[in-house]
């Protein structure tokens, strides 16, 4: 009888703990990274591999900020210089590409695509960073909420799903 009742106990947390895990709300997590001394945040579930920076191909007649193609893992990946396409002037312009990264897209946005960031900032949460200002209608579907962290620097939250829709990210011929 004990038995009976120590299982019926443990169904019942099980299917409780269940239970909370489906309605219980994942914490916002990003990938940190900067560009040209701009602190940008991708979230985490949006984010696909990092790559060191590879040799890019250049590909003639498109737009300034397409920087070209690279293989990544034998997949051809389009590589925008996100910082070119932001329209982002600051510290570390075209000097410190050596160092630079590229950020894939995730497979499930359906585009073959990768970021090219100056330098990777660790990962950041919603624990760690207070909301500045929420999304704002007036910029771009892209640009998600302004966070600032503990040390007073600011980060823009760069929606990737939204970004991988954008038409003038997708129009890359020039």
């Amino acid at each position: 009888m004990a038995k009976r009742e120590a299982l019926r106990e443990l169904q019942t947390r099980l299917a409780e703990r269940l239970a909370a895990a489906r309605t219980h709300q994942r914490a916002a997590a990003w990938l940190a990274v900067e560009c040209r001394g701009h602190g940008l945040l991708f979230p985490l579930q949006q984010a696909g591999e990092i790559f060191s920076l590879l040799p890019v191909l250049p590909v003639p007649h498109t737009h300034a900020w397409f920087a070209g193609v690279a293989n990544l893992r034998g997949g051809l990946y389009g590589v925008v210089d996100l910082a070119a396409f932001l329209g982002m002037v600051g510290a570390g312009s075209e000097g410190g590409r050596e160092q630079g990264h590229l950020v894939a897209l995730n497979a499930s946005l359906g585009l073959n695509c990768a970021l090219l960031v100056d330098r990777l900032a660790g990962l950041r949460s919603a624990e760690q960073l207070h909301c500045e200002e929420p999304a704002d209608s007036s910029k771009p579907a892209f640009a998600g909420g302004r966070w600032r962290d503990a040390n007073g620097r600011r980060w823009q939250e760069i929606v990737l799903s939204s970004l991988a829709e954008d038409e003038r990210f997708l129009r890359v011929a020039g």
